[in-house]
């Protein structure tokens, strides 16, 4: 098998390039990156007998940079773009080109190569909702430029659903530590703030509103499971650990003896209400999700803590 994966250097990309082990019969492998994050770090060391590795850089806004991939790819994961969210109400213009103009660059290249694509989506297309919702939800409210995007990307798979083999999934937002992570996130920045003793920003009510999280652990899994399991059915898949409200994100820290400071906030991004989104449709693969966050939430404060 021969496989590329776009946007590597990342919090998710570098925890797959860790577990490469598990992507059973790989014998190539493209990695993709402009380093816009400066990760390059991720790529040290970065050795397997039984897999070839070509890394190249560039930016995928160039379509000049995929043609340097000669072989037929069996499968493309797509997690190339810029994914904060709350950022993105700065950057409109330049997210909106940037992350659907690559996109389209990757479609257009599974359809020439005949490769599977496993699109990262986002649970952030669901907006608010007043209830439990899942894949068949209609009302789709994205409430950031990032989480709108994530929906056209989601229906341009669609219009071109004849053309191409793929799996859209719906990530909560990530959790868990790597070497590509980041800390724009919400538990992530609430535990690099509680360790430097600074403020944790919550949008005034926000404590008690729901949101979906997930584990990355169970991301990279569930990718692995993905193919593994050869599951291209061109759907649409919620995959998160749970759903938390701030609060309880905020009590596994204190379990940690962290003592937790708040200041109330006005931000777009927080500025939503509790939606909750279900998973069951992705477990009757019989997939088994982590119980819950807590090991991440801890793995994160241990790998923080020398900094103060």
């Amino acid at each position: 098998m021969k496989m590329l994966i776009t946007g590597p250097l990342g919090h998710i990309g570098s925890e797959l390039l860790n577990t490469l082990k598990k992507f059973k019969n790989l014998k190539k492998l493209y990695l993709i990156d402009s380093a816009r994050s400066n990760n390059l770090n991720v790529l040290f060391n970065l050795k397997n007998r039984n897999i070839k590795i070509k890394f190249i850089y560039g930016n995928l806004l160039d379509k000049k940079i995929l043609n340097q991939i000669n072989d037929k790819i069996d499968v493309v994961i797509h997690l190339a773009s810029i994914s904060n969210a709350e950022e993105s109400f700065k950057i409109k213009k330049l997210i909106y080109f940037n992350n659907f103009e690559i996109f389209k660059n990757i479609v257009r290249f599974c359809i020439k190569k005949k490769s599977k694509l496993i699109h990262l989506s986002s649970t952030s297309v669901y907006g608010k909702q007043e209830f439990l919702v899942d894949e068949n939800c209609i009302s789709l409210q994205p409430q950031s430029p990032y989480a709108h995007i994530k929906l056209m990307e989601e229906r341009y798979l669609k219009k071109n659903k004849k053309k191409i083999n793929f799996i859209t999934l719906r990530f909560g937002t990530i959790t868990g530590v790597s070497k590509g992570m980041r800390f724009h996130t919400a538990v992530n920045k609430f535990c690099l703030n509680t360790i430097l003793k600074v403020q944790i920003p919550i949008w005034n009510d926000a404590i008690d509103q729901f949101r979906p999280y997930l584990s990355l652990s169970d991301a990279v899994r569930v990718i692995q499971f993905i193919v593994a399991k050869n599951i291209f059915n061109q759907q649409t898949y919620n995959i998160l650990t749970g759903n938390y409200t701030v609060r309880q994100i905020l009590q596994i820290i204190k379990k940690n003896n962290y003592e937790i400071k708040i200041k109330k906030v006005k931000s777009p991004i927080l500025n939503q209400n509790s939606y909750k989104v279900s998973r069951h449709k992705f477990e009757k693969f019989r997939f088994k999700f982590s119980k819950n966050l807590n090991k991440d939430i801890k793995n994160t404060l241990n790998l923080l803590k020398g900094i103060n």
